[in-house]
């Protein structure tokens, strides 16, 4: 094991200069931000508060959704760092943190990268959301005597089974955790396979928490904007917004007014899926355009998601037509709308079979079987509503999650 830890150490080590450029390039196409480019290689750009400090890392905006209602829980408890890896979720923790959090982005995990982080933070207590786990970073945690957690923890039984047949690299990345809490029993199951016989099942932090929010006067503003019927496709990926305006296309002939909105999961792809439909009226939000009779529009902005599901009755969730697995179903659900998802939603499995039970969710295998899902709830919109309310119901409760867990952190915390 520490042989294996040491060559992975070594390779970080050697691959530090190519990965300086690595980030140089990233940043050069928007994905870091490139004032911040030197909190990537470990160095701080913010001084480390005095007191217990809690720190937090959350893959991208996702994961820092769920967590924000815990560390709204710790206030006036613990000082609170959080780390994300994307400049999408900086933008988010920059709106949505409270005053005595703040955010940097994490290093790069190679030896001299992570304890510069390390050395200048010292927390308290480490806190890992879902399943970002670095090997050289949780090493450094573990030389210094920081507790680390594990909350909201996935793992499918296709993971789980590879993590079996390398029991010498999972052994350092999950058994070190003082506790792990999993998303779901099924997820507590297959960590309980890898070795973690105490793996918590307390429930999904995405069931907790306040709904994603909403601009009420822009929202005001796009509702009297709209001249007829519509239906949202939320984040989507490429391959996935050409089977959308496939749909679109269809369902004119028989709603001449229908608005189709498309939030791409990736705002900056926004002009590429307008020039899909250059024959469409096209709006993009990120030009202050409205919604026009027929066509689509591009809500290729950062946060808005909250509002486009208030707008729309129902939403494909993306993902999981063309992609890797889907996104989150629970956002939509939560706010009472009913969804739609492909057949590749193996990233939430249990909230799918969730909304499945519970007679909130459509599933299509391809274009045609979503047009004709889009038309069944545009025909029949109470239908549509009683779908909505389901799916609602089938995510209440969990408001005490937070809580219990911040309880669980600070206990921990030395």
């Amino acid at each position: 094991m520490s042989l294996l830890a040491g060559l992975y150490g070594t390779t970080g080590t050697v691959a530090a200069p190519a990965l300086r450029g690595m980030l140089a390039r990233r940043a050069a196409r928007g994905k870091e931000v490139p004032a911040r480019l030197a909190e990537r290689w470990g160095v701080a750009s913010l001084p480390r508060p005095a007191g217990r400090l809690i720190w937090f890392h959350a893959a991208s905006v996702g994961e820092s959704l769920s967590i924000l209602p815990v560390i709204a829980a710790l206030q006036g408890q613990a000082e609170v760092l959080l780390t994300t890896g994307t400049a999408t979720s900086a933008r988010l923790a920059a709106e949505r943190l409270p005053a005595f959090a703040r955010h940097q982005f994490v290093p790069l995990d190679t030896p001299s990268w992570t304890s510069r982080f390390l050395d200048h933070w010292r927390p308290d207590c480490a806190v890992f959301v879902e399943s970002e786990l670095w090997p050289t970073l949780l090493a450094g945690i573990d030389s210094r005597g920081i507790p680390r957690v594990l909350v909201n923890a996935r793992m499918s039984a296709r993971s789980a089974a590879g993590w079996r047949r390398m029991r010498w690299f999972h052994g350092i990345l999950f058994t070190g955790f003082r506790y792990v809490h999993a998303q779901s029993a099924g997820d507590a199951a297959q960590l309980r396979r890898l070795g973690i016989d105490d793996a918590l099942d307390w429930g999904n932090l995405k069931y907790a928490g306040p709904v994603l929010p909403a601009d009420q006067s822009a929202l005001q503003e796009f509702r009297a904007a709209l001249p007829g019927c519509c239906w949202l496709a939320a984040s989507t990926h490429e391959g996935e917004e050409p089977m959308i305006i496939a749909a679109h296309r269809s369902l004119l002939r028989q709603f001449p007014d229908l608005v189709t909105l498309i939030v791409p999961r990736h705002p900056e792809r926004g002009g590429a899926v307008a020039a899909l439909a250059a024959d469409l009226p096209v709006g993009q939000l990120s030009r202050g355009a409205l919604p026009v009779a027929g066509g689509l529009f591009i809500a290729d902005t950062l946060g808005e998601l909250g509002l486009f599901y208030r707008l729309a009755p129902f939403a494909f969730i993306g993902n999981s037509l063309a992609g890797s697995g889907g996104h989150n179903v629970i956002e939509p659900a939560r706010l009472g709308r009913a969804v739609i998802v492909g057949p590749l939603t193996q990233n939430f499995a249990e909230p799918v079979a969730r909304l499945r039970a519970a007679g909130g969710l459509i599933e299509v295998a391809d274009t045609g079987a979503l047009t004709q899902a889009v038309r069944h709830w545009l025909m029949a919109p109470d239908a549509a509503a009683v779908a909505g309310a389901a799916a609602q119901a089938a995510f209440a409760g969990g408001d005490a999650l937070p809580e219990r867990l911040a309880a669980l952190i600070l206990s921990t915390a030395l």
